[in-house]
């Protein structure tokens, strides 16, 4: 993997920012996924496609070329100052019964289908990601059902380019056709990603059970969905996934980080005191419980948090995570992102921050996570970037109402 000094600013920007963001989205359409798409597969594809009712207006309306069209999307990106981009599924791939982040995991009757659906997925993200290599950085898909699959999944996305690394499946506790994270049947797994320098990426959204079809379902879904965003990175800590594979890298994105201080402080007094005592209460544990690190000390040693969209309580809790451990994402092309604002949530949220501090966590972090030449990005960055005195100028007016991360708790530390 291509590293970079995380806080060496290419001397062509000097007056701008290089901007990478760490969260982003996109997919193909029906039509190209099918060229993708194993030929054997095309009758069942084809009508599949024919009963298929597309439920999101941002997939069905012109907004949806954004997940594709290069010439929609880069002026987008460029007019927010974006010359990079950690590139996360975004549309239905082929068998998928809803959007990516939101389907289950396949059963073993859907297997098979749903496999040569993300493989449709994967083979038309290399070549989209290849049309401006040095902005894009593919996240590949795998399903876990099958761990031999996914490790020749792992090693084709490696192989193939794509420097975003995997998305893991986070199983819901309903799940019960995939074991669990913490099953150390995942072990070789998990190996195969340490010995190769595949970042694994979580993203918010997924992990959550089924709430059934009631009118709240969706409102416990939004509610709730932060708590099974958590999951992963407590199980991994605590089944020791962490003290096994101590090269992993594994990202948390669009979950926010101000969760993270208080998480750790109360797992490091979970496995103080079973390290101390062997118990919590009445509860005794054996000897392969006991981890020799803190949970701080395995987030530093193999987690980092694409935040996207920031609230002020995650920008201020960079200082406690780690300025390196904290890498900016504008979450485009959602309606929840930043775009087309970008620079005016780097106002609110950031105006006081040292300039080095803001090239590591915009640029120089996600550049060495996932392979991004910075040389490469600075032309561009040189005439699209935001300019650093700009962003070093405090916002006084909330430009928009959908800005309500910004707008919803900024304070006097933003506003003068």
């Amino acid at each position: 993997m291509t590293t970079t000094e995380p806080q060496t600013a290419p001397p062509e920007a000097a007056e701008r920012y290089t901007i990478i963001s760490a969260d982003c989205h996109a997919g193909g359409s029906h039509k190209a996924y099918r060229e993708y798409l194993d030929p054997a597969f095309h009758e069942d594809f084809d009508a599949w496609r024919g009963e298929y009712k597309n439920p999101y207006k941002d997939l069905g309306d012109k907004r949806r070329l954004r997940n594709w069209d290069n010439e929609m999307r880069n002026s987008q990106q460029e007019e927010d100052g974006i010359v990079g981009e950690v590139v996360f599924p975004n549309t239905v791939p082929p068998f998928f019964p809803s959007f990516v982040l939101f389907a289950k995991p396949p059963t073993a009757e859907e297997y098979r289908h749903r496999h040569a659906g993300v493989h449709a997925h994967n083979r038309w993200l290399v070549d989209w990601c290849n049309e401006f290599p040095e902005r894009r950085a593919g996240v590949g898909q795998i399903f876990l059902n099958d761990v031999d699959d996914a490790i020749a999944d792992v090693r084709w996305i490696k192989e193939h380019g794509l420097r975003g690394g995997i998305l893991l499946p986070n199983i819901a506790p309903d799940v019960k056709w995939v074991k669990p994270l913490y099953d150390r049947c995942y072990d070789p797994l998990w190996e195969v990603l340490q010995d190769l320098e595949v970042p694994i990426n979580v993203h918010s959204g997924t992990g959550n059970p089924d709430y059934g079809p009631y009118p709240v379902s969706m409102l416990l879904y939004i509610n709730e969905v932060s708590f099974y965003t958590e999951r992963p990175l407590v199980q991994m800590i605590l089944s020791g996934v962490f003290e096994r594979f101590p090269r992993l890298k594994v990202v948390l994105t669009e979950a926010g980080c101000a969760w993270v201080p208080p998480l750790l402080e109360r797992l490091d007094t979970t496995i103080r005191g079973i390290r101390e005592t062997g118990a919590t209460g009445e509860i005794r544990y054996g000897a392969d419980h006991v981890l020799p690190k803190d949970a701080t000390e395995y987030f530093h040693q193999n987690v980092w948090m694409g935040v996207s969209q920031p609230r002020q309580a995650d920008a201020d809790a960079r200082h406690v995570i780690g300025i390196d451990k904290f890498m900016w994402g504008s979450d485009y092309p959602h309606d929840e992102g930043t775009y087309p604002y970008t620079r005016e949530n780097l106002r609110a949220r950031f105006h006081d921050a040292p300039e080095a501090e803001m090239r590591q966590i915009l640029a120089g972090n996600a550049a060495e996570m996932y392979g991004f030449d910075l040389d490469a990005l600075a032309p561009l960055a040189a005439k699209v970037g935001p300019r650093v005195d700009e962003v070093a100028t405090p916002i006084d007016e909330v430009p928009d109402k959908r800005l309500d991360r910004i707008s919803s708790d900024m304070d006097t530390r933003a506003i003068k």
